[in-house]
């Protein structure tokens, strides 16, 4: 690991000349004289006196350096049939037209603008629109609740809302709009204007003195020029839930938001100008965000916005039939989309169906990789599977496997190492540091590199308090884990997620790795429940393959988990059930099923993909 290994040294030796070696691969419209603020912690600021456009940097420069025809952003929509490319000259034209109908709007630098839409080229087209002008954007993923919804706006306060009439999912249309106005209805601080997008499958009615329609401003727009701001000035701010029921909202900043995802295409993901890049997220999420937007097109890269699931629309070889379509070089995805593929196609015939020659690497995160998951897909697609560990705070990967620097082997289960800039370590409860090999909670020494929050919108606080307090000079992940003997990285799982079985500390990770070694399952989850004796005990849930037996496979599961972690596992109670509960990122509830165990009121959560799967789980649960 030499090339590595002396990059991360260098990083935490002079952080200062390593993030301004790598701020030279932005475009400045007044270069930083240096990289960190460290005048106020724990609020560190990076590059503060620097001054940029995030979207010249994603757009304008492309164009400018004469690359104004090569394709920006491929459109491919499996719910609807469309596919569209945009060349760099074209969305250039496109944000700088939108960028001017929200300034004529009322929108100006500072001012906050929430977008409800579904993954299709107008999101892409505001978001950087937004960045054009120095407004803040706040994208929240489109068909989230009405409650919810205006919880953002209210806490955002929004100048403008974009939406679109409707959003499309494989077996039926949802109206955006509808959950819009109930919305707008319920807050306290509304938008003054709502910018709607018309889709065919569902047009909607538009509010007189409230609603404009996307063409109707596109069509007079004027384009502006992009409008320098400070490196610390606010690009977006991103909700993730808060455990007070009021949303965190998370704050990136500009300049280094910019470095730091510049830096992460080249190093991490080995991806340049001209070669094509899928993340298979969604706006509203931070993979979104980070690498369908911003990521490949700071880098002049071919990014792929894909509008459908990676089975049923229309079949389990979805996601391959993309990847072949469009070359594409590197995929980033969850590993509940390859375990959803793997449950239809077990064997992978979908996979043989089309040309992956283009496909160097897959790349997962969101949630723990579980080994046996990691296993099928590098035998199906014969090509490095590359696990990473990042969250919404984070903004781009706290562990990878850095391949635009040196292939590092890859252990299954963990994400290898930790990237420039992040100090880890896993720590007891008292503060001292963990042996390698014995689990802690995992946290970052500060300062957190650039394109991490640097605060949360509006409180400062609670942002102290949710992440800084608990082992005052770290940043808390909220992650337990560990380190190997070679410096490899295990995330087990949040720390809520620890068993302690008479004594035993157990992660529902260690147990859902033996669970899905089995193979007649598809998926699993572990959750704690009480226990008279022992005080906590692990129960688990099991989804099936398609075509797998499942009569026998309680007593066969409990006896694996007895043969490989042991009897002081006391696991007892196996289920297996149709599906398990998840975000529309592709989280499993694991609170949500462990709330409702121990017979607690829980509500629907807000970010959850079906809520029928939730409702049938109940009575199993109770």
């Amino acid at each position: 690991m030499g090339g590595y290994r002396a990059l991360y040294q260098a990083s935490l030796d002079d952080p200062e000349r390593f993030w301004m070696d790598a701020a030279r691969e932005v475009s400045w419209t007044r270069f930083p004289h240096r990289a960190l603020d460290d005048t106020r912690p724990p609020y560190y600021r990076w590059f503060p006196d620097g001054e940029l456009n995030t979207c010249a940097n994603a757009l304008d420069r492309h164009v400018d350096h004469g690359r104004g025809e090569a394709p920006a952003l491929i459109y491919d929509s499996a719910v609807t049939g469309t596919q569209r490319t945009y060349s760099y000259a074209e969305l250039l034209d496109e944000t700088a037209r939108f960028a001017g109908a929200l300034r004529a709007l009322g929108v100006g630098t500072g001012d906050r603008v929430v977008l409800y839409m579904p993954m299709i080229p107008e999101a892409v087209i505001a978001m950087l629109a937004c960045a054009r002008i120095g407004a803040v954007h706040s994208t929240v993923f489109g068909g989230f609740a009405p409650h919810e919804l205006a919880a953002r706006i209210d806490d955002a306060r929004p100048t403008v809302v974009v939406s679109a009439s409707c959003g499309i999912e494989p077996s039926k249309v949802i109206d955006y709009k509808a959950m819009l106005d109930a919305a707008v209805e319920a807050s306290e601080h509304p938008p003054r204007t709502c910018v709607i997008v018309q889709r065919e499958q569902l047009p909607c009615g538009l509010i007189p003195g409230r609603d404009v329609d996307w063409n109707d401003v596109m069509k007079d727009a004027e384009t502006v020029d992009p409008v320098p701001v400070s490196a610390t000035d606010p690009l977006y701010v991103l909700y993730t839930s808060g455990t007070t029921g009021k949303p965190k909202g998370v704050v990136r900043d500009n300049g280094g938001h910019a470095v730091a995802l510049t830096w992460s295409m080249r190093h991490i993901y080995d991806i340049g100008a001209g070669d094509v890049f899928w993340a298979a997220s969604d706006v509203g999420w931070v993979v979104g965000h980070s690498y369908i937007v911003y990521g490949p097109l700071l880098v002049g890269a071919t990014t792929v916005l894909y509008e459908g699931k990676p089975v049923g629309t229309p079949d389990p070889g979805a996601f391959w039939r993309v990847a072949a379509d469009y070359g594409v070089k590197a995929l980033f995805t969850a590993p509940t989309a390859i375990r959803a593929i793997r449950r239809e196609d077990p064997d992978g015939a979908w996979v043989r169906e089309y040309d992956l020659s283009e496909l160097r690497h897959l790349f997962l995160a969101g949630e723990r990789l579980d080994p046996d998951t990691y296993e099928w897909a590098t035998r199906q697609l014969d090509i490095p599977v590359i696990d990473h560990w990042w969250q919404t705070e984070t903004g781009w990967a706290i562990a990878a496997n850095p391949r635009g620097v040196e292939a590092l082997a890859v252990k299954a289960g963990s994400p290898s190492v930790p990237m420039p800039g992040y100090d880890v370590r896993v720590l007891h409860p008292d503060g001292d540091p963990c042996a390698a090999g014995e689990e802690g909670v995992i946290c970052i020494r500060l300062p957190l590199p650039p394109g991490t929050l640097p605060t949360l919108w509006g409180d400062d606080a609670r942002f102290q308090a949710s992440y800084l307090c608990e082992h005052p000079g770290y940043y808390l992940t909220g992650d337990g884990g560990y380190f190997d003997d070679d410096g490899y990285l295990f995330v087990m799982g949040r720390i809520d997620d620890v068993i302690n079985v008479a004594g035993h500390r157990l992660s529902t990770g260690a147990i859902e790795a033996v669970l899905a070694g089995h193979p007649a399952v598809a998926e699993c989850a572990v959750i704690a429940v009480g226990d008279a004796v022992k005080g906590q005990v692990p129960r688990a849930f099991v989804v099936l393959k398609a075509g797998a037996e499942g009569d026998d496979l309680p007593a066969q599961l409990v006896q694996r988990v007895r043969d490989e972690i042991g009897t002081f596992a006391c696991l007892r109670q196996v289920d297996v059930v149709a599906a398990l509960p998840k975000t529309r990122s592709g989280k499993i509830l694991r609170k949500t099923m462990r709330q409702i165990a121990h017979g607690e009121d829980v509500a629907m959560p807000s970010t959850i993909e079906d809520p029928d799967v939730l409702h049938a789980l109940r009575p199993v649960l109770r």
